[in-house]
């Protein structure tokens, strides 16, 4: 059974103007959320180290630096890693570890700066930091009396 839906345009102006500005944060939830509900590999944490810093650690087992990349695109940081050996060619009689390529993106908030990224037994973490800009920050405004 299919119903007509009427939206009244007033009300939905109305809602725009109280929204103003947050049209991306739809945007950006739905395309954080669409592509990473199905995939969960490789394995990873986001931690919160203090009130301004955080790290994505991401499992890349078995792949040498060579193989992995972090790089930022318009506040999407993309991490890949690309098998360059032929390790599948090789008589598995248990196969346990996935080691297959991947591409996955973290999308970053804004003012979210990349620090630093450090691979080291297995695990890569990514340092990432909240740098506001003194323009945004708040400050008080003086207020004048006039009599």
């Amino acid at each position: 059974m299919t119903q007509l839906v009427r939206f009244d345009t007033n009300a939905l102006n109305a809602l725009n103007r109280a929204l103003i500005g947050f049209d991306d944060v739809f945007n950006n939830f739905e395309r954080r959320f669409a592509n990473q509900l199905s995939n969960n590999y490789p394995p990873h944490n986001v931690v919160k180290v203090e009130e301004n810093k955080y790290e994505i650690q991401v499992a890349v087992t078995g792949f040498n630096k060579e193989e992995v990349s972090v790089e930022i695109d318009q506040n999407i940081l993309i991490i890949t890693a690309e098998r360059n050996d032929d390790s599948d060619e090789k008589n598995f009689i248990h196969r346990g570890l996935a080691q297959r390529n991947f591409k996955r993106h973290f999308p970053l908030a804004d003012h979210i700066e990349v620090v630093d990224a450090e691979q080291k037994n297995g695990v890569l973490t990514i340092r990432l930091e909240k740098i506001v800009p003194e323009s945004l920050k708040p400050r008080r405004i003086d207020v004048k009396y006039s009599e």
